[in-house]
């Protein structure tokens, strides 16, 4: 734990939060006239797109034939018929 003050906070804000973001610091005490006022801290991971493929595994079944209309529905997309 850091304890910075106001003004120091002010001046190296992106050092600050690159300490804390790269886990060099677990979190920085920022005060106000030697009292303690806010606490800067990183935030939990970003669950990222990549975990969430498979959310649905076992719902429902994709038919073999699924890529079968493409050419259709684009021709839809983009305003022509066939």
């Amino acid at each position: 734990m850091n304890y910075v003050n106001m003004r120091d906070a002010k001046t190296s804000l992106s050092r600050l939060v690159e300490d804390v973001e790269l886990r060099r610091e677990t979190e920085i005490i920022i005060a106000r006239g030697g009292r303690p006022v806010a606490r800067l801290v990183p935030l939990a991971p970003v669950t990222s797109v990549e975990r969430r493929i498979g959310v649905a595994k076992g719902i429902f079944e994709v038919p073999d034939d699924i890529d079968a209309r493409d050419d259709e529905v684009a021709a839809l997309i983009n305003g022509r018929r066939e």
